[in-house]
């Protein structure tokens, strides 16, 4: 017995050695204490029997002390967001010309670090080598990355545990590998914190110490999610197409086996352009076409024809990588599509007239009418010229409309109410007609506009149309939005036809009491009642310029908070792809104090008992996107739809993953029935979406 603890002590004797303590004072009292002469007292030999079984009892921590020193990973770096460590493949470099390693980030909750090409905004890993010996060169591999979208900001990165294998070459093969990696790193979650630290990892020469593990296994398992040529997960990169119409995008034509489920694409090359998330579109037998939207201008984005671009796409854990020219895409117009969306325009136009927002222009129509009662000459110019007003007023509208998506800016229906000063001078206009039909005072023209425009009667009328199609644009009637996305989705012609058929939509009441002035006679002839209506009407005027003051007064001042209780969570459009992945179903309402539509949505379909008891049963998740005031990221969402206003809805769950948008008019039956078919049988522990 005694021979094998003095055997176990001269074993830790060595390790301690080999631990390089070269305080050599106490390395020798350290030996003459385990192996004193053999000639000592009683005393002493007792004492050496203690000893030995004190370092028997060191041997793992002597050990352990051993095992760092030879160990395949550097000390991490540890901070409140997170650490990092170098680690290697194998504990020992061998015979071999090249050694593999794998920088390693484990993350706090929420907390990330960037891609090689991050997107709007951050930076990635940055890696220095200098100081390191017999290394030749290290090439780093990138993970397919995910995407995150913050306030309209598109960035790519990772999160959680992430491990960018790195591939070394030895300038020596056989020598030992001395490495020293100076790192550079940025973090980010509601704040971003970068970090600087070095991290040191020596490989010795020869074959791995023994009992030493390495992270072969741990690094291979991030190896395989760098992306390849798609070939062994049943991915082919088709073709792409540059599309810089009113949608901008860049199309991927796509060969998928099994069929693509939850695609994501990340696109290097294109300096000035980010690329949202894609979505599906219709494309031929046996290939997906996605619709990369993009933002940045149209000549940066028509410029990339031609050009190789590097594509990442991901889905699910499959990935590819591959480069891909770009063709221009075509921007024949498609007549066979074109001709039924005329039709819708006009039946959308003529409904806009029985929306409340129209309703103060009409009473200040039906004033003139009855002040011309039996003259069918001036009914006649009046309506014309009310006509007119209004097509004129739809075909710069979409001149606007073309020259601002030209500049690359976002354009829409009823955006304009985003604007303090439009709202400002709108109210203004509605007040003085309202005091000029309580008689509080009168604005002559000038005598030479009234020359011109018989009396005033066309410049009157005309002004009247304008204003009608301005207050309209607040409201949104059945099929204006399916006619508007078709419209600011194609090129100029389509633009300006839909346009000019929703202005003739509107102006048809105009136009058909023009062609037969005589209806006016249905309505009676002047008299003292006169008064009271003018009063009225001027009632319904400063009523509508109050609520134009109001939806002011809410884009100036502090938005409200949500109601206590309420079940509305705040618009999320990166939260959505994983709440589907968790079996929730998620329904998205965008909507803004200036839309009166989407208030008679709210009020009269989602604040219905049935409908909130479905958009508050569990795994439902009800979004709301308030759109009152600019927000890139809103009009972004809607883009990826073709829709360019508002009301919009969608509901997105299992077996909707890529979302499906509901008629601009909602009904109890229509939410619910969307709610139940986007909601799949969930089993728990299923992921994906």
């Amino acid at each position: 017995m005694g021979a094998e603890i003095d055997d176990r002590a001269r074993e830790a004797r060595v390790l301690h050695l080999r631990h390089g303590n070269e305080e050599m004072t106490g390395q020798r009292r350290h030996e003459n204490l385990l192996f004193p002469r053999p000639d000592i007292s009683g005393a002493a030999r007792a004492c050496k029997r203690g000893l030995a079984v004190l370092a028997l009892a060191l041997l793992p921590l002597l050990a352990g002390i051993e095992a760092r020193a030879q160990s395949a990973a550097s000390l991490p770096f540890d901070t409140d967001q997170g650490s990092v460590r170098l680690l290697a493949a194998s504990p020992g470099v061998g015979d071999n010309e090249n050694v593999t390693l794998g920088l390693e980030f484990r993350l706090a909750p929420h907390w990330k670090i960037y891609w090689r090409s991050p997107g709007d905004a951050g930076f990635p890993p940055q890696l220095d080598w200098s100081g390191s010996a017999n290394l030749a060169g290290a090439a780093i591999a990138w993970p397919a990355p995910q995407r995150f979208s913050v306030l309209g900001l598109e960035t790519m990165g990772y999160t959680d545990e992430v491990i960018l294998p790195i591939a070394a070459k030895l300038a020596q093969p056989g020598k030992p590998l001395s490495l020293r990696l100076h790192l550079n790193y940025l973090t980010c979650d509601d704040i971003c914190i970068p970090y600087e630290t070095v991290l040191r990892l020596d490989l010795p020469a020869g074959a791995p110490p023994v009992g030493v593990p390495g992270y072969a296994a741990l690094i291979e398992q991030f190896q395989t999610r760098v992306p390849g040529d798609g070939a062994a997960v049943g991915l082919r990169l088709a073709g792409a197409s540059v599309d810089v119409g009113a949608r901008p995008a860049l199309l991927l034509r796509v060969a998928a086996t099994p069929p693509l489920s939850d695609p994501d694409a990340f696109v290097e090359g294109a300096d000035g352009v980010v690329f949202g998330r894609p979505r599906f579109e219709k494309a031929a037998a046996g290939e997906t076409l996605l619709r990369l939207p993009a933002e940045g201008s149209r000549s940066t984005l028509a410029a990339l024809a031609g050009k190789t671009l590097t594509v990442t796409l991901t889905d699910g854990m499959r990935a590819l990588e591959a480069p891909v020219t770009p063709e221009p895409a075509a921007m024949a117009i498609d007549w066979a599509a074109l001709l039924p969306m005329l039709a819708l325009a006009l039946a959308a136009g003529f409904i806009l007239n029985f929306m409340p927002c129209v309703l103060p222009v009409l009473s200040l129509k039906l004033v003139s009418v009855v002040r011309h009662h039996g003259d069918a000459g001036a009914i006649r110019a009046g309506f014309l010229a009310s006509a007119a007003g209004i097509v004129a007023s739809f075909l710069a509208l979409a001149a606007a409309a073309i020259v601002l998506r030209a500049a690359g800016m976002y354009v829409g229906w009823g955006v304009q109410f985003q604007s303090p000063v439009f709202l400002a001078g709108m109210a203004a206009i509605l007040l003085l007609f309202a005091a000029n039909l309580w008689g509080l005072f009168e604005i002559p023209l000038p005598r030479i506009i009234a020359d011109a425009g018989g009396n005033g009667i066309v410049l009157g009328n005309f002004a009247t149309g304008v204003l009608a199609t301005f207050l309209a644009t607040p409201c949104t009637a059945p099929l204006l939005g399916s006619a508007l996305g078709f419209a600011l989705a194609s090129g100029p012609v389509e633009i300006v036809a839909i346009f000019a058929a929703l202005g003739i939509g509107l102006a048809a009441p105009y136009l058909l009491v023009a062609a037969l002035p005589a209806m006016v006679r249905l309505l009676p002839k002047p008299g003292a009642w006169m008064v009271e209506l003018r009063r009225i009407l001027g009632i319904a005027l400063a009523l509508s310029a109050i609520w134009l003051l109001w939806v002011l007064w809410a884009e100036i001042g502090t938005p409200p908070a949500q109601a206590a209780g309420s079940f509305w969570q705040p618009f999320d459009e990166a939260a959505i792809s994983r709440l589907v992945g968790e079996g929730n179903t998620v329904f998205v309402d965008v909507t803004a104090d200036w839309c009166l539509t989407c208030k008679v949505n709210e009020r009269l379909v989602l604040g219905q008992a049935a409908v909130e008891s479905r958009l508050t049963a569990p795994r439902t998740v009800a979004m709301r996107a308030d759109w009152t005031r600019p927000d890139p990221a809103i009009a972004r969402y809607l883009r990826e739809f073709g829709r360019y206003g508002i009301p919009f809805n969608a509901v997105y769950g299992p077996a909707a993953p890529q979302g499906v948008a509901l008629p601009e008019i909602l009904t109890r039956d229509r939410v619910i029935e969307a709610l139940d078919r986007a909601q799949a049988a969930f089993a728990p522990g299923r992921t994906g979406g």
